[in-house]
């Protein structure tokens, strides 16, 4: 929800100052958008708990849906969803049921509590599902003892493949925010942004945080500049860290 406040500046004008709090977007099983890219995912954790194996991996970048896909699956087995702080008492507990462990090679989990959960599935006492962003391969382990067990288990890749996932992405994360925006806006980002599950998130809190600072709806001139933005962050290596309210 954001709330949007009059407030004068300095030059007598009015402005409108986005007051942000945070949104919270739909992990519902029936908001997820099942496309080419996410189809054996998607399926993997729908058969739960038919598993033909104990530990299931999903691998995708940013946005690409990882979360959600762990939401439904923790929704749907009651799986509690282990942190860093909560693992080794987890593992030392040696119980039973699924987990799920997102982020499994950024976080910095300790790797013998998350060798114990391994062993704990592989022993059949609990289904375990892993996300993470890169391949087993780049995961920073300091043994082979972790990355041996998960390399055993089917890996699931969550790609956006075409347009229409990348169209389907916006209109989910408009619709998380409830904003309404017209289809033929969200086909001019497609056809000239970067193709990336990550770049239409960025780029939805970008038009977001604009329109609410002019008082606007998001129209092409809005996304026109939130692509000009994203293009000159990356041409000069800034950060995500900007004020809508400097641009005039």
């Amino acid at each position: 929800m954001v709330a949007r406040v009059v407030t004068p500046l300095r030059n007598d004008r009015l402005r409108q100052l986005p007051l942000e709090f945070e949104h919270t977007p739909s992990h519902a099983a029936d908001d997820f958008l099942v496309g080419e890219g996410n189809a054996l995912a998607h399926g993997r954790i729908g058969a739960w708990p038919h598993w033909p194996d104990a530990v299931t991996l999903l691998i995708g970048p940013p946005a690409s849906g990882k979360s959600h896909l762990a939401r439904i699956f923790a929704d749907r087995s009651h799986a509690p969803m282990v942190t860093p702080e909560t693992i080794a008492a987890i593992a030392e507990a040696d119980g039973r049921g699924p987990l799920v462990v997102e982020d499994v090679d950024r976080l910095g989990y300790d790797e013998p509590s998350l060798f114990h959960l391994l062993n704990q599935a592989m022993r059949g006492n609990r289904t375990l599902l892993l996300t993470a962003r890169e391949d087993i391969a780049k995961w920073p382990l300091a043994t082979d003892d972790v990355r041996s067990r998960v390399r055993r288990a089917p890996a699931f890749r969550l790609e956006v493949s075409d347009d229409i996932e990348l169209s389907h992405m916006f209109a989910k994360l408009f619709g998380d925010r409830q904003i309404k925006v017209d289809p033929k806006i969200i086909h001019y980002l497609v056809a000239r942004m970067e193709r990336s599950p990550e770049e239409v998130a960025v780029l939805v809190d970008r038009m977001d945080r604009l329109a609410l600072a002019r008082g606007t709806a998001i129209t092409r001139t809005i996304a026109a500049e939130a692509l000009a933005l994203r293009e000159a962050e990356r041409d000069g290596g800034s950060q995500q860290d900007w004020d809508p309210l400097s641009d005039e």
